[in-house]
């Protein structure tokens, strides 16, 4: 494993766990979603600027797709 994917698949961990605590307590379902989106995503992707551009892309999904 190269240490920039760990280290990305780390960072976007922590922004997916941060995301799913908050939504689990505000009770929004987007922020929620992203987060265990984010949580999982980099156990599945081996490539670095693939697993970067669908994280980036999941991480601003909360703020694209607003609740009611």
């Amino acid at each position: 494993m190269d240490g920039n994917l760990l280290l990305v698949s780390f960072l976007f961990g922590m922004v997916g766990m941060a995301l799913f605590m908050y939504g689990r307590k505000a009770q929004r379902i987007s922020h929620l979603a992203a987060g265990i989106a984010l949580m999982t995503i980099p156990y599945f992707i081996s490539n670095l600027l693939l697993m970067i551009l669908i994280c980036c892309a999941l991480t601003a999904v909360p703020w694209v797709w607003k609740e009611a």
